[in-house]
């Protein structure tokens, strides 16, 4: 199965979230990629939109082989495969370096994307974390670990497309999990796009903004209450 872009996986997760409506969830996107999924999943269970940062820390001599993560916070989350580590024989000084490395352009990312919009509380809400698939699971690992050390009731995963394995694994991070597609020979998450074109900053900025402004003008339940009373 393809999916057309992120738009068209969003749909169709909104479907099978569509249970959570009434408990007005907050959908939590890792950008970039995953907010293009998560503006159309808010958009259908009329949630708000919130984001997740967390940067990948690569092995030095091959960036693109993750060997663990980092979300931002009052407490910065990370993971760090450290059999691999060892394996690899990656100096911890490197670590430390890129862990913060990754936590400065977390903050520009913020700045950069969400303005002056403070961080959504989740405290006592469903959380949905989204994003546009999983290869390795490493940026998704520390961003579950994250929000659940944010309290909220109950904490969701939702994504297109993740091998078996690493949704088996991640059903022990979340409450309840969601894939759309889930091939024993993953590959490249791309393989699963007709678009999947790189997001840029712009992009999600747009979106995110977008779904500020149709949350704040949309009607709480009590502002219908009151207008039902008049």
């Amino acid at each position: 199965m393809k999916f057309a872009n992120r738009a068209a996986a969003g749909r169709q997760l909104a479907g099978k979230l569509a249970h959570l409506k009434d408990v007005q969830p907050v959908i939590l996107a890792l950008p970039r990629g995953g907010v293009g999924v998560g503006f159309e999943i808010a958009q259908a269970l009329a949630a708000l939109l919130d984001i997740v940062l967390v940067r990948k820390i690569g092995v030095p001599w091959q960036p693109e082989l993750a060997l663990g993560a980092v979300t931002d916070g009052a407490r910065p989350e990370a993971f760090i495969d450290e059999a691999l580590s060892k394996a690899l024989g990656v100096p911890e000084s490197y670590v430390e370096k890129e862990i913060g490395r990754q936590l400065e352009e977390i903050e520009r990312r913020r700045k950069s994307y969400c303005a002056n919009r403070p961080p959504i509380d989740v405290t006592g809400r469903t959380a949905v974390i989204v994003d546009d698939g999983i290869a390795t699971g490493a940026t998704m690992r520390v961003a579950l670990r994250a929000v659940r050390r944010r309290n909220p009731a109950h904490l969701v995963l939702a994504v297109p497309v993740a091998s078996p394995e690493t949704i088996a694994q991640f059903r022990m991070e979340a409450d309840e999990t969601i894939c759309l597609e889930t091939p024993e020979l993953l590959g490249a998450i791309g393989f699963y796009y007709r678009d999947f074109h790189q997001m840029s900053d712009e992009e999600v900025t747009d979106l995110l903004s977008r779904a500020a402004q149709l949350t704040s003008q949309a009607p709480t339940p009590a502002n219908t209450a009151a207008a039902e009373a008049r």
